[in-house]
């Protein structure tokens, strides 16, 4: 009986990762940016969450590039539910009735208005498929990068999976948001290019520091793992 192989570092990973993606969901909600300037004619403004949620994919590169593709669905599952367990925390909260004091200060407007967001159908909707789908096709577009490259030039997958995953993320969750009434459609490209531009941006910054967290890994958990046999099917977990 073959004993599975233990990790020191897998389960603070998928930790970290579950907490900034919902994090950065709360901050989506919560504020639209405007950086103040314009690129082609599209004013870059953008939900505040995008300045936290490229790290999540930073994170779903290095779970896939040391451990692999089934333990990256595994976290990505885990990101999902509890994504959709905020968001049911979120609706019910704005259900309760609010106590008269913090009516006075605060009340049912300011709640809907900062956090209604996360319990909204648009951004509930928007942020699970932008995020499931993108997910996915980041992680699979850097398993299939790996076997192409043999394992050399990890910039290559990390950038060009990002690629790919973010504008999936991207184009989805917005589209899903503004069919929802969440933001205008005037704003659609503003926001789509805004976050695409921006997540790609971050992930080639951070590429030196992808580089010395997956070197770490890989000699820590003595694991660079190899998708050649994998059942890519996201759906199973």
């Amino acid at each position: 009986m073959n004993t599975p192989k233990q990790y020191r570092y897998f389960d603070l990973i998928m930790v970290l990762f579950v907490v900034v993606l919902v994090v950065s969901n709360v901050a989506s909600s919560a504020k639209i940016v405007d950086l103040g300037f314009s690129v082609f004619g599209v004013p870059m403004a953008f939900d505040a969450g995008t300045i936290l949620f490229p790290v999540s994919y930073i994170f779903g590169d290095i779970l896939t590039e040391v451990y692999g593709y089934r333990r990256s669905r595994r976290v990505i599952w885990a990101g999902f539910f509890s994504l959709a367990l905020a968001a049911g925390v979120f609706a019910l909260v704005q259900a309760l009735p609010g106590e008269a004091t913090w009516q006075g200060y605060a009340g049912d407007a300011a709640y809907l208005a900062i956090l209604g967001g996360m319990s909204s159908g648009g951004i509930v909707l928007g942020s699970l498929a932008g995020y499931w789908s993108g997910e996915f096709a980041n992680s699979f577009t850097l398993a299939k990068m790996k076997l192409l490259t043999r394992g050399r030039w990890l910039w290559t997958r990390t950038i060009g999976s990002t690629l790919v995953g973010e504008l999936v993320d991207s184009a989805v969750f917005v589209a899903i948001a503004t069919l929802f009434g969440v933001f205008p459609w005037s704003l659609f490209a503003t926001l789509v290019l805004t976050n695409y531009l921006f997540k790609c941006a971050v992930e080639a910054l951070m590429t030196p520091a992808t580089y010395g967290a997956v070197g770490f890994l890989k000699r820590a958990e003595d694991e660079d793992f190899y998708d050649r046999e994998t059942d890519f099917n996201p759906f199973k977990v």
